[in-house]
């Protein structure tokens, strides 16, 4: 097992390597606007996992990824020459989720401050189902007095 350092290092030296290689472009018509996102590498050294996304539509998105398979063995190649590792991790292209996960939690936000906005409103005109306060208020010592003393009047006579 190698470093955990070493391997987050030799990750980001696969990330910039590939993202240049990608800048500089590859001969495929299909690979559209690509963006990688993460790398990581497994303990050992041995396999890279490239997280990417792509800009457009569905069809450019499953282009791009038939693009970069086509590539991984020209840019592992390319990756071999640039690091001074002994052996050459095997790269695997994983379409990021991030984009679509990022909208999908706007539209829950958004839809939150929808229900918010309309709770309010409702809120704003409601009236209270039974008493405006409904907690025991103490009771008025000087009136209990009052009671008292007459209670007590009415003992006496």
């Amino acid at each position: 097992m190698a470093d955990p350092q070493r391997a987050r290092k030799l990750a980001d030296r696969i990330k910039e390597i590939v993202a240049r290689r990608l800048d500089k472009g590859l001969r495929d018509p299909r690979l559209g606007f690509v963006t990688i996102t993460d790398v990581r590498v497994t303990g050992d050294l041995q396999h890279a996992s490239i997280f990417y996304t792509v800009y457009g539509t569905d069809e450019e998105r499953r282009d791009s990824a038939l693009a970069l398979k086509a590539a991984t063995g020209m840019l592992r190649s390319e990756v071999g020459r640039n690091i001074t590792a002994r052996l050459t991790p095997t790269l695997e292209f994983i379409a990021d989720a991030v984009p679509e996960n990022a909208k999908h939690i706007e539209d829950l936000l958004r839809e939150a401050r929808e229900r918010d906005a309309e709770t309010s409103a409702v809120a704003a005109t409601a009236d209270y189902a039974g008493d405006a306060d409904p907690y025991v208020k103490p009771r008025d010592l000087d009136a209990d007095d009052d009671d008292l003393d007459d209670r007590d009047e009415d003992l006496r006579a």
